[in-house]
């Protein structure tokens, strides 16, 4: 009796245990140990070699294999020393701060909007999570997500975009992927 008690117990717990993680289904883990961050990444997507033409704050680019202009980046950028990211201001601030830098570009005719700012703690770091569309000449409209945080003196901004068109396919990974990201 004991034993078919456990073994249906047993199945009920590997059954909620894999619909837990049905959630990161189709998501790889990236860990860069020497930078001190990592993130999940979809399924089927490759890196870009930045070589040369990679400008300095640019760390790593990801592109989907068949939806190429789909990619997602890590941006480490200097801090004053000792800043934290609530002291560089709210997730509305943070997140309308980068809009005006996108925006006020007189060498593009890009556009963006801001959606929304939410901030989220991480282990022992606070985490901004923003949504941004954007207009870009060449690719039409995007949707943006980034997570980004302050750590050792730099901030770092993990970015995923994707044709506004692929918006409502790839949110859920997107969100779970933004969310994931953390530096240490």
């Amino acid at each position: 009796m004991f034993k078919s008690f456990f073994a249906g117990l047993l199945i009920v717990l590997s059954l909620v245990i894999s619909s837990c993680s049905a959630g990161v289904s189709g998501l790889q883990s990236y860990v860069n140990t020497s930078k001190g961050y990592e993130f999940l990444y979809p399924n089927g997507w490759i890196p870009v070699n930045l070589g040369k033409s990679s400008k300095g704050s640019v760390d790593v680019v990801f592109r989907d294999l068949v939806e190429r202009t789909e990619n997602l980046s890590v941006i480490i950028n200097e801090v004053p020393d000792g800043k934290t990211l609530e002291d560089l201001g709210s997730p509305s601030e943070v997140g309308y701060r980068l809009l005006k830098v996108i925006n006020s570009n007189p060498n593009s005719d890009r556009e963006a909007e801001f959606i929304r700012a939410e901030s989220r703690e991480g282990k022992d770091k606070t985490y901004y999570l923003l949504e941004y569309e954007e207009n870009l000449p060449d690719q039409g409209e995007r949707h943006n997500i980034a997570s980004v945080a302050v750590s050792r003196d730099k901030i770092f901004t993990f970015n995923l975009s994707t044709p506004q068109r692929r918006w409502n396919n790839v949110k859920d990974s997107f969100e779970i992927a933004a969310k994931s990201f953390s530096v240490r």
